[in-house]
C-alpha cells in the first residue's frame, strides 16, 4: 500500500457528493475535472499494484467503482509504445496524467462503409485534463506518448466502466464490434484503512 491513499478516498467521497448533487453532464464534466486535477497533483496514493505495466499490452486498474455504478475510478498503465484501439466510451469521462504523457487521436462518428475521419491529435502530460462523451466527441485511440517510459493517467467514468458495452472501430471501414473491457486484477484499493494517515487519524495513537 502506499504510504496514505487518503487523496484517493478523498476524491472517492467527493465525487459521491457530486453524482448526488447533479446529473447535468456538463456540470459532471468541471466538477470532476476540478477534483480529478487536484488529485493528480500527487502520485504517492497510488497503490504499486495498480501502477505495473504489462509487456504486452496496457493495463487498465480499478480503483474504486461507485456502489451504485453512477461512477467509476480508473488507472491505465502504459508501458513503452502502447496504445488502445480506436474506440468510444458510451459515458462521460475525464482523464489525468499522473506520470508520464499520452497522446489522443479523435475522430469523427463514420459515416456507414466510410474510413473514420481523423480530428486531430492532442499531447496530455502529468497533471493535465482531458474529456469525452458522446457529447463533446467519445470516439478516440490513446498512446503512451513517453518514449521508452511508462505513464500513468486516471481515467473517470459515468458508469462502471469495465462493465460498459462499448465499440472498438477498424478505421479504415468505421465497421464497428463491441466489447466489455473489465479489469486487470481482481482486486481494488482498501480506500478505507486509516492506519497509515498518521497519529490524527481517528483513534490513533
Amino acid at each position: 500500500m502506499p504510504e496514505s491513499i487518503a487523496p484517493l478516498r478523498t476524491f472517492v467521497s467527493d465525487m459521491t457528493r457530486l453524482v448526488q448533487e447533479t446529473s447535468d453532464e456538463a456540470e459532471l464534466l468541471a466538477g470532476c475535472a476540478h477534483l480529478l486535477e487536484r488529485l493528480i497533483r500527487t502520485d504517492a496514493w497510488l497503490p504499486e499494484f495498480c501502477a505495473r505495466p504489462h509487456p504486452d499490452h496496457y493495463q487498465q486498474y480499478l480503483l474504486h467503482a461507485d456502489p451504485l455504478e453512477r461512477f467509476s475510478v480508473v488507472s491505465f498503465v502504459w508501458g513503452p509504445g502502447q496504445y488502445t484501439p480506436v474506440h468510444d466510451h458510451t459515458v462521460w469521462g475525464v482523464i489525468g496524467v499522473l506520470r508520464g504523457a499520452e497522446s489522443g487521436t479523435r475522430y469523427a462518428p463514420a459515416q456507414e462503409g466510410a474510413a473514420l475521419s481523423p480530428l486531430g491529435t492532442s499531447i496530455l502530460r502529468a497533471g493535465e485534463i482531458d474529456t469525452v462523451s458522446p457529447t463533446v466527441g467519445d470516439i478516440h485511440r490513446v498512446a503512451n506518448a513517453a518514449e521508452g517510459e511508462v505513464s500513468i493517467s486516471i481515467h473517470v467514468y459515468g458508469a462502471n466502466i469495465g462493465a460498459v458495452r462499448r465499440h472498438v472501430f477498424d478505421p479504415d471501414t468505421g465497421k464497428a464490434r463491441s466489447f466489455i473491457s473489465g479489469y486487470a486484477a481482481d482486486v481494488v484499493p482498501n480506500l478505507w484503512d486509516r492506519s497509515k494517515d498518521g497519529p490524527d487519524r481517528p483513534g490513533g495513537a
